[in-house]
């Protein structure tokens, strides 16, 4: 069975834009469901011209609608707003992420929604969670990860909070949505209950920094502090990421020792050709090393500075020590074999030609889902209605006419 068949007849209701909800009904697309993608006719979704190119839609739009279907309401014409309206009669799930208030002022609130359809499984994501101080204020990705803690815990010990390169607040909010409509979905098809789904961008940032509280209480309350390259308990050396051969900015190796194996220490030195080490009470235990970690990492960095990050990983990893060269993007996506295993796929764009792209990662008997284009705005309407709402096609054309669909 293929991932994309999945959830095939799982109809979504798709109000959102830029990446948190984007990103969520992308994943649930990858798998089988039917992603309609509502638009501003005149504009669209305002991550098809986030960071463009001039005549066509972005490679960031690309990256978080392929496998959908778009079609163009005008929401703020009373037709438009019945249109989705009939339109949510048909959906399992319907999920917006436009600004505090602006679903409800369009008379597309979750009361009205769920009225029309009891069953439906209505899904927010906004910035800030109900009953928070800062509900009715705005947020993107890099707000998310300041106030959910993640800019706390990242950086430099001694240098400014950092925000991490990986949207977590976009993207990893979105992923706690899909998972959470898919639990919901579950007992939907078993008891037709519907459901209201709400996530906050910096509860969801909360919940992926949820081992820095572990840290902060094992300290008695002491916020948990930044710690570079290593994790945020700090952890012991040798850990974090060591200079290689080359020099560049990304010439760098991460070696990992676990306090919970001793044995990777030994097995590392053996490596490194410093046996006279093995058993020298100066290194022997993670207390001795962390009392010395600028003598541990002076060590450990001497080695890795004879290699490049390839040879220094592939000499550790096989000596059952965990290590990891530094990739950069120009390299990963240069690495054919993520291709081969349909981890990275071709998106065949009708005006951008071939654009390739990370896919969902997981398999499905052996298999990635396929990973189809990113829609035009609008390029979907007429099928979509007369699938969804069984629209002839002059009264389609009439609504065309009249600018409520684009």
């Amino acid at each position: 069975m293929s991932g994309e068949s999945c959830l095939t007849g799982m109809k979504i209701l798709d109000l959102t834009q830029f990446e948190a909800g984007p990103s969520c009904t992308e994943a649930l697309a990858w798998m089988g469901a039917d992603v309609v993608k509502i638009e501003n006719p005149k504009s669209g979704d305002p991550g098809r011209t986030t960071l463009g190119q001039p005549g066509r839609d972005s490679n960031y739009f690309f990256q978080y609608n392929a496998n959908k279907r778009s079609v163009a309401v005008d929401l703020k014409d009373p037709r438009g707003v019945e249109l989705i309206k009939a339109m949510a009669r048909q959906a399992d799930v319907m999920i917006e992420n436009f600004a505090p208030g602006a679903v409800e002022r369009l008379g597309l609130g979750p009361d009205v929604i769920r009225a029309v359809n009891p069953s439906i499984i209505y899904c927010q994501v906004k910035g800030f969670g109900a009953g928070s101080p800062y509900e009715k204020s705005l947020a993107f990705d890099m707000i998310a990860q300041a106030c959910g803690g993640l800019m706390s815990v990242t950086g430099d010990e001694a240098g400014l909070p950092c925000k991490a390169g990986a949207t977590v607040g976009d993207t990893g909010t979105g992923m706690v949505m899909a998972i959470s409509i898919l639990g919901a979905y579950v007992r939907r098809l078993r008891t037709g209950q519907g459901e209201h789904l709400q996530v906050a961008m910096q509860d969801a940032v909360m919940h992926y920094i949820r081992n820095a509280f572990t840290v902060m209480e094992r300290t008695g309350g002491k916020p948990a502090p930044r710690a570079g390259s290593r994790t945020v308990g700090g952890g012991n050396p040798p850990i974090g990421v060591y200079p290689c051969k080359g020099g560049g900015p990304n010439d760098y190796v991460y070696i990992f020792t676990s306090r919970a194996n001793p044995e990777h220490w030994t097995r590392l030195l053996k490596v490194m050709g410093r046996e006279d080490l093995i058993g020298d009470p100066r290194y022997a235990t993670p207390e001795a090393r962390t009392e010395r970690r600028e003598e541990v990492d002076a060590i450990v960095s001497a080695w890795t500075r004879q290699h490049d990050k390839h040879e220094a990983m592939r000499l550790v990893s096989h000596a059952t020590v965990p290590a990891g060269a530094v990739l950069d993007t120009a390299e990963l996506a240069a690495d054919r074999t993520f291709q081969a295993r349909g981890i990275r796929q071709t998106m065949k764009h009708p005006r951008a030609g071939e654009y390739v792209m990370s896919g969902w990662p997981v398999r499905f008997g052996g298999q990635t889902p396929p990973l189809g284009p990113a829609p035009l705005l609008g390029q979907h309407g007429e099928e979509v209605l007369a699938e969804w709402l069984k629209m002839e096609h002059d009264e389609i054309d009439a609504l065309r006419a009249q600018s409520v669909v684009g």
